[in-house]
């Protein structure tokens, strides 16, 4: 085999090869010069270097008898190119992403195949798709990405999942977790107290999202007023009804399909011009429903909503609830994390009155995907509304204390350890140094609000500061300016949006959301929740869009 040529930098050209490609050398791996021996297929050894990973292949690597340094020099290059995409993600001057369509990303780019195929392939070859797997996604932790509520990449909370991949182990017992179990124990009791429970007691456990968390207050709920339907179905009770505001996450809506409860019985309460749930129209719903034939059982408040950012009026719905009798629950998945900042937890004011509470640290608190928590304040509901006692698991007879086997909470069996980078991430941070991270992303929201508030090519979608660090607007480029507001200038700037967004995909410097709501034509949504981003990058993006669609 002829020298190889092609080596990984630690930069932007992690390293070349692959599928019809020369091979790769590792100079900074700490086998650069083993004599190490490799074994070919055929069983023979083999006396090229170790870090010629063109001809070492999965096999060779632990629990392979010979793979100890193997494995450590394959797992160093690993490292070397996550390390590089770390760096990369916090360079301004890198792209957001690097846009391919769908079809060009199936039909193969430099090297990069979809394909699986029948015989192994090198670890050469394994490499250059974990380059390439980075290279073609899109960098979430960029300080120019402003897409989703979900943002950032804490090194903190990166170490929290690598270490959580190489325990790769599941949360239904202490037998198999007891670290892990213990956290979540912590981590929910810490939650709890910043809700404002007393002594932090009730119940808990993390779930694969907010959607899901969702699900869990409403399936509870359920059993917590008619606990037959967890035997005998949705035919021993009566036709329920639920509510929750018309700015609020459609997982609400989805849950009700998924449970049989049926979308239908969904009630939608109107909102102000804000975004809130107006608690009289929420008090005439209840009404309605009940001379219609429902029995309600659930309201459902929003602590942050998706678009807008709204809180609802906790207080006053908190009341409407304890008057009939109802399940309040508060979804502040994208909320929950001001409960940490001294500043603005008042938003939250009356979230102590809810009887459950959806919390998503991976979104405002910036711990990477996924993590979300379901919260209860009465203990043993969730075991009660879940619990099947299957016998591989769930002994009784156990020599430990079996209130730590968790697992039966959960409509999971299999669950996964999301509890290590977050627990990981507030001890380095502390409580206050999250409250420090809200607070600057919601000086950053209110700088942009600032900012557009003055110019006349851009139009604020709602006119008063924004409450959470969601900032909506339009750009108006000088062809629309000059137009008479009305259905035909709201055609022409529903397109805006769209026609800018696709710009961005292609330019990749930037990515930003956009949506329509009711009738309001298509608009951006910027949302802030990566402390990485900084008053500069908010500047860049009002320059981009403007670059972007000035001829439009």
């Amino acid at each position: 085999m002829d020298t190889p040529e092609a080596f990984f930098d630690g930069g932007n050209e992690m390293m070349s090869g692959g599928r019809g490609k020369s091979a790769l050398i590792w100079p900074q791996c700490p086998l650069a010069g083993s004599s190490q021996k490799v074994r070919e297929d055929n069983g023979k050894p083999d006396s090229r270097r170790a870090t010629d990973f063109s001809v070492i292949y999965g096999k060779d690597l632990l629990p392979d008898r010979d793979g100890e340094e193997l494995t450590q020099g394959f797992l160093q290059a690993l490292v070397n190119i996550l390390l590089a995409h770390v760096k990369t993600t916090f360079d301004r001057s890198t792209k957001v992403l690097d846009f391919h369509h769908p079809h060009q990303l199936k039909e193969g780019l430099e090297g990069f195949s979809l394909e699986l195929p029948e015989h192994p392939e090198n670890l050469e070859q394994l490499l250059v798709d974990c380059r390439d797997t980075l290279k073609y996604g899109v960098k979430t932790g960029h300080p120019r990405y402003f897409n989703q509520l979900s943002s950032g990449l804490d090194v903190v909370g990166l170490a929290g999942e690598w270490v959580t991949s190489a325990a790769n182990t599941n949360m239904f017992t202490f037998e198999i977790s007891p670290v892990f179990i213990l956290m979540e124990e912590v981590l929910l009791k810490k939650m709890r107290e910043k809700v404002g429970w007393a002594h932090g007691e009730g119940d808990g456990i993390f779930c694969p999202g907010g959607s899901m968390s969702n699900l869990y207050s409403i399936l509870v709920a359920r059993y917590r007023y008619f606990p037959k339907t967890k035997t005998q179905g949705m035919a021993c009770a009566p036709r329920l009804a639920l509510f929750t505001s018309e700015h609020s996450h459609y997982s609400i809506r989805k849950a009700a399909g998924v449970l049989g409860i049926g979308t239908e019985n969904v009630f939608l309460v109107k909102c102000d011009k804000r975004g809130k749930m107006i608690v009289s129209d929420l008090e005439s719903s209840i009404a309605r429903a009940m001379t219609g034939g429902w029995v309600p059982f659930y309201v459902n408040a929003t602590a942050g909503t998706t678009v807008y950012g709204a809180f609802d009026p906790l207080p006053g719905i908190a009341d409407v609830c304890e008057r009939h009798g109802l399940w309040m629950h508060v979804d502040a998945a994208w909320g929950g994390g001001l409960l940490l900042s001294r500043r603005h937890a008042g938003k939250l004011r009356g979230i102590e009155r809810a009887t459950s509470v959806t919390w998503n640290p991976h979104k405002l608190m910036g711990v990477p995907l996924q993590c979300s928590a379901i919260l209860l304040r009465q203990k043993g509901l969730l075991q009660e509304c879940n619990q099947l006692c299957a016998e591989y698991l769930f002994q009784p007879d156990k020599h430990y204390d079996i209130t730590y086997d968790t697992g039966d909470k959960s409509i999971q069996c299999g669950r996964h350890v999301d509890v290590f980078k977050l627990w990981l991430m507030w001890k380095a941070k502390g409580s206050e140094g999250f409250g420090s991270q809200v607070n600057w992303c919601l000086e950053n929201a209110e700088y942009l609000f600032n900012k557009l508030e003055k110019r006349t090519d851009f139009e604020l979608v709602c006119k008063t500061k924004p409450e959470h660090s969601n900032v909506c607007f339009w750009y108006l480029p000088p062809s629309i300016r000059t137009m008479a507001r009305g259905p035909q200038r709201d055609s022409r700037l529903h397109e805006i949006a769209p026609k800018i967004k696709a710009a961005m995909m292609e330019d990749g410097m930037l990515l930003i959301g956009y949506q329509p709501l009711g009738e309001k034509p298509n608009f951006f949504r910027c949302v802030f929740s990566n402390p990485a981003t900084s008053k500069e990058d908010v500047d860049f993006l009002i320059d981009g869009i403007v670059r972007l669609g000035c001829a439009l």
